[in-house]
């Protein structure tokens, strides 16, 4: 007979017995049909001889009893670990009959020496405890403590004592009697419960256990409201609703929300010392639940640190169930346990079963076996061998993808400023902590309605006296009071008011201010309101997430036949580390939350993935940008533009070097446009003017005085938008503020895109002037010449490149991300490997500015390199940077390479000017396509998957890999000439190139390959189409959306006409442009190291930028809760080394992957310059 589960099971290859119970013998009553899933060695037609090996007992047998509802005991989990269990040769099992259970006294219920009993509804726990006591039987799971684990106070108040992290909460006991009697004070966004404060978003969690319904609820500035977590009903386990308030009945507990990036891991212990743990997507998400083609919930097995597993030993020991499961948050590079379930067992995983068995039998015989004298020696198990997958071919495998993406389309963003000396102002500044440091940001409800309370108040008492002593102008407050009391409610992501001290007052700005300046202090008031994400920028942040997939190689079985699956077959098992980060600006925000609903395919409400995907806490200008305090090199800009722009003349050869010194094509051509300045603000004042008059005449017909406009504004709101801006534009003595143009070409854009059916006239003229204005204002403010440009860009950028230097740095192993488990994972062919992927949402200065620093900071040389010339001539040539331009960056590896050398780890640099504007089509500069290092090779090897070859995961294939590679070697036939760049057609169609076209035959370098599944015809819509065989340069969605059966979702071309879903046209997105291909990763840390060493102050600024940013970045939604330090792991720290030192890169096998989990505080060493980060961000 041959062995069957290894060590430590019975000698006999068939199990000793079947389930009995007092004559009920058989598989009727056990239910223990043999399921043909036993172990390899098992022998055939064993099932039938089960009850003779039952009547004659080799020697005295040890009873294992089940004590549980039918349920439960017939469960497919439990019957295959009970026919396990019998394998050893003196085990003999169980089942107590439901019936039995419910009306039997115990003392006639079966005997056993050994029992499995558990709780679950409508079993009688007295009963088992009253058996228990009666038999004394071996308990595998104690059951006086499981009255504790139907309490969620008990579970919390066990894993407290015994030192278990556990989120930050607060219990509420109500008196059902008295219910209004206890201890809540509830806000707009916090709750307040026994005096300790929970500022959403929080958890509500029922006190009962057996209560599923866990409320979370969001906060204001996220969009509010609630999501209602149930026990899994079909698809669904929870629901969004427009909710806020609590529950009022009832008691809770009150919880801290973790951040978690979307997932929960489930831990599974059978004795202190194995844990199995599985991740799945976190109900709360989007409330879908994720189910495989059998219809069960998806799940995958996933590594447990060195620390989680203490956890697991703690929780079994401390609830004394050997069998134990419970839910673990990973958050902020910590692991916290929240719930703990008792008595469960994993679903679908053979080797769960073939392991619990045997742990647990191994327990029973060495506890019992002395005592019946069975001969017993317990085996010593070897440690798990850890499976090192190896890579197949030579192939180049992703690593890495970072993106900075600026948000998408808004509403015109609009500000008014005014200088306050009511003490009533500044009573509100002291209240809010404003003289700390001179300034105050104004923006939940609470505030705003306070200022709005003021600014009636003084309105109130101006329409009384006429001659009180109140300084603030009427008009102003009127403004004030407008636009706060807009939308009827306060949403804190519309709106804010800033407060700046001023100890003189503010000094007279221009000869148009009556009378001189007040003495004394006062505020300056600015109100900013507008600047929200418009319908058709959530499409574009959607259609662009779902469009970025295909970056990522692979994809088939469930993903087939859709595009870019490779990335949600990889971020669906876990091994796709993806963290997103946004500004604290609204827009800015819901822009990444609707990337990411695209990204990975979520259903829903934005609210929930913005809390759970999106990291924001003020970032300390990592991605935020503090425009009232400029640097002084930008105000010298400024000043020396207004200057230039005020001349009432043609543009001189000397102008033309003073405002174009770099020769952009772009700059050169707006200022021929141009022509003379003023003369062109005349005109533009003028089109103005004309407009101002055609919305009053509107308002004047009745027929269109209550117009709906886009987005739900009024004709009334758009004359004050653009009342205000004739007002402001020139002032009395006729001179213009430049500084106007930038809002004046946002407005105008927003008009003839969305508010086209009016049909006002001379918009387009508009449009066209204020662009030319635009196109040379706007960069020019981030610097004119070189030098002025670099030091702007370090001012914005300096932290957020060193984020990418260390992003691009850690691609060695991490404990703190989900890994998946070598030995569990069935049907995913490389568990160890992962791509990082990190998503920076942004406004447009920092995408300015990083654009800058890429190409005037030196990082290649343009008279050597063709391939960078090119990338730089096309760049001059972009005019704008519109809503959604993508700066991308990509980091490969390749395994073949030494680990030490230089071409090891490989950059390519990508880029898209974002949206299409409306004139855009004629005279838009064409890139050379989108050139991944992987579209070079492809003659030389056809099929070496990439990233894996993921075809291999799963039997069922996505399209045959010849059809795939004959869609790209369709000839390219392109040839236009765009300034100073010849696009290479190529037309001979017996060709077998198309898509490995090489352009640049002078930076030829072995380059591998990715496997063309996740690019094609799939994915039109990210890429330039110069290199994959189609023959136009636009974002080809409507094929995209043909080959997947959607309504187009952005069309092209003028924005006239029915546009998507109700709201006006969505204009498409130009597509990824590859600026360089072959950049080595020790090339591009070297520039960075530069850059960021270069500006003098730099570091000091950095540090206190850095230790307060990795202090506080990851506390998920705006928190800014303190966390316990975590205990420093060694592994996780990567000092940014200083230049000095070259900079070395570990690869291990592949296993060995980035993979970068949350993150922890800095720890800043000031006596080294080296900055070192012992957070795994």
């Amino acid at each position: 007979m041959s062995e069957t589960g290894g060590e430590g099971w019975g000698q006999s290859g068939n199990p000793t017995s079947v389930f009995a119970y007092e004559g009920h013998q058989g598989p009727e009553e056990g239910g223990m049909k043999n399921e043909g899933e036993m172990q390899k060695g098992e022998e055939e037609g064993q099932g039938k001889e089960e009850d003779e090996d039952y009547d004659s007992p080799p020697e005295r047998q040890i009873v294992v009893g089940i004590c549980s509802m039918m349920k439960k005991s017939k469960s497919k989990p439990m019957t295959q670990i009970m026919e396990r269990l019998c394998k050893f040769e003196y085990i003999t099992v169980v089942i107590f009959p439901e019936e039995v259970i419910l009306n039997e006294p115990v003392d006639k219920w079966p005997l056993c020496d050994c029992l499995v009993s558990f709780h679950s509804k409508g079993f009688p726990l007295d009963k088992a405890v009253e058996y228990a006591n009666l038999r004394n039987p071996l308990l595998i799971n104690d059951l006086n403590m499981q009255y504790y684990i139907q309490d969620r106070r008990e579970v919390y108040r066990i894993l407290q004592e015994e030192g278990i992290d556990l989120p930050r909460y607060a219990v509420l006991t109500r008196d059902p009697d008295r219910p209004e009697e206890c201890n809540l004070v509830e806000g707009e966004d916090h709750v307040e419960v026994n005096g300790e404060v929970f500022p959403k978003p929080f958890v509500e969690k029922p006190v009962c256990a057996e209560d599923h319904n866990v409320y979370i609820y969001y906060p204001t500035s996220a969009g509010g409201g609630s999501q209602r977590l149930f026990r899994k009903i079909g698809s669904r386990s929870s629901v969004y609703s427009p909710e806020s308030c609590v529950r009022k009945t009832g008691s809770y507990i009150y919880e801290e929300f973790m951040p978690t990036d979307g997932t929960d891991v489930k831990v599974y212990t059978v004795g202190p010392d194995y844990a199995h743990a599985e991740a799945r997507k976190s109900p709360a998400l989007d409330g879908k639940v994720e189910r495989d083609s059998e219809g069960k919930e998806i799940r995958y097995p996933v590594m447990l640190t060195a620390m989680e597993k203490l956890v697991a030993r703690k929780v079994c020991l401390a609830f004394k169930q050997t069998v134990c499961g419970f839910d673990l948050l990973r958050a902020n590079g910590h692991s916290f346990v929240c719930d703990v379930n008792g008595f469960s067992f994993v679903k679908n995983s053979m080797k769960y079963y073939d392991d619990c068995a045997k742990v647990l039998g191994n327990m029973v015989m060495r506890e019992l076996a002395p005592q019946f004298h069975i001969p017993w020696s317990i085996p010593m198990e070897a440690e798990d061998i850890p499976i090192v997958p190896t890579t197949s071919g030579t192939m180049m495998e992703l690593r890495c993808v970072i993106a900075i993406i600026r948000h998408g389309d808004r509403t015109p963003k609009q500000k008014m400023k005014m200088e306050v000396r009511h003490p009533l102002f500044f009573e509100l500044f002291e209240k809010y902590g404003g003289y700390k440091s001179g300034k105050l940001k104004l923006k939940k409800p609470k505030q705003l309605q306070e200022v709005l309370d003021i600014a009636r108040l003084l309105l109130a008492e101006l329409g009384q006296h006429t001659d009180c002593e109140i300084e603030e102008k009427k008009g102003k407050l009127e403004q004030l009071k407008t636009v706060l009391e807009m939308y009827g409610h306060f949403s804190g992501i519309n709106r804010k008011v800033q407060l700046t001290y001023l100890p003189n007052g503010q000094p007279k700005a221009s000869s148009e201010e009556e009378e001189g300046p007040k003495e004394g202090p006062s505020l300056l008031l600015v109100l900013k309101w507008g600047g929200e994400l418009t319908p058709a920028g959530r499409v574009q942040a959607e259609e662009l997430g779902r469009a970025f997939r295909c970056m990522y190689p692979g994809g088939q079985g469930d993903y087939a036949g859709f595009p870019g699956c490779g990335l949600l077959r990889l971020h669906s098992t876990y091994r796709h580390d993806l963290k997103i980060y946004a500004s604290d600006e609204g827009r800015v925000q819901m822009t990444a939350a609707a990337f990411a609903k695209g990204l990975l395919a979520l259903e829903g409400e934005l609210t929930p993935i913005l809390v759970q995907m999106v990291k924001s806490a003020n970032m300390n200008g990592m991605l935020d940008s503090d425009s009232e305090s400029l640097t002084d090199c930008q105000q010298r800009v400024k000043a020396r533009l207004h200057e230039i722009m005020q001349k009432d003349q043609d543009f001189t050869e000397a102008d033309y070097q003073k405002l174009a010194p770099t020769g952009s094509p772009s700059l050169v051509n707006s200022m021929k446009i141009i022509g003379n300045p003023v003369r062109t603000c005349d005109q533009v004042y003028a089109l103005i003017q004309r407009l101002t008059s055609q919305i009053r005449k509107r308002l004047e017909d009745p027929k269109s005085a209550d117009l709906q406009l886009y987005h739900s504004e009024t004709l009334e709101l758009m004359l004050q938008r653009w009342s205000k801006l004739e007002r402001d534009f020139r002032n009395k003595s006729g001179r213009y503020d430049i500084s106007k143009i930038p809002d004046i070409y946002d407005c105008v854009k927003y008009d003839t895109q969305h508010n086209a059916t009016l049909g006002l006239e001379d918009t387009l003229e508009l449009f066209r002037l204020s662009r030319a204005l635009a196109d040379i204002v706007i960069p020019q403010e981030y610097g004119i010449n070189k030098p002025e440009k670099m030091d702007i860009a370090q001012a914005y950028c300096l932290p957020l490149m060193k984020k990418i230097q260390l992003d691009l740095q850690r691609t060695h192993e991490d404990e703190a991300v989900n890994k998946l488990h070598p030995l569990y994972s069935r049907g995913v062919m490389s568990p160890g490997r992962h791509v990082r992927t990190r998503l920076y949402f942004t406004s447009e200065s920092h995408v300015h500015s990083l654009l800058s620093i890429f190409r005037y900071g030196g990082l290649l040389d343009e008279v050597k390199d063709q391939q960078w010339k090119q990338a730089m001539d096309y760049l001059s040539a972009v005019s704008e940077l519109n809503y959604m331009t993508q700066i991308v960056i990509m980091l490969y590896e390749d395994n073949n390479k030494d680990p030490g050398s230089e071409e090891r780890f490989h950059v390519e640099l990508h880029f898209s000017p974002g949206v299409k504007s409306c004139e855009d089509e004629e005279n838009v500069p064409l890139g050379f396509g989108f050139r991944p290092a992987s579209a070079e090779n492809q003659e030389k090897q056809t099929n070496q998957g990439s990233l894996e070859d993921l075809s291999q995961d799963e039997p069922d294939r996505a399209l045959p890999l010849s059809e795939l590679i004959s869609i790209r070697r369709s000839p390219m036939i392109r040839n236009r000439k765009t300034g100073s760049m010849e696009v290479l057609s190529e037309t001979s169609p017996g060709s077998s190139k198309g898509a490995s076209y090489r352009l640049f035959p002078s930076c030829s370098r072995q380059s591998p390959e990715i496997k063309p599944t996740g690019l094609g015809s799939l994915c039109s819509g990210l890429f330039s189409a110069s290199v994959l065989g189609v023959s136009s340069s636009a974002p080809n969605l409507r094929d995209y959306v043909r080959t997947h059966h959607r309504k187009p979702p952005l069309s092209p071309g003028l924005p006239f006409g029915d546009g998507f879903e109700g709201c006006s046209m969505v204009p498409s997105i130009y597509p990824l442009e590859t600026l360089h291909n072959s950049l080595s990763l020790k090339q591009v840390d070297e520039f960075l190291n530069a850059v960021c060493e270069d500006s003098s102050d730099a570091h000091a600024k950095t540090m206190k930028a850095l230790s307060v940013l990795f202090d506080t970045s990851s506390q998920g939604y705006g928190q800014a809760h303190t966390y316990p330090p975590p205990k420093a792991l060694s592994s996780s720290e990567t000092p940014v080394r200083p230049p000095t030192h070259p900079l070395c890169l570990s690869s291990g096998p592949p296993s060995t992957v980035s993979s970068a989990g949350p993150s922890s505080p800095t720890s800043v060493n000031p006596s080294n310059p080296a900055i070192h980060f012992s957070f795994s961000e």
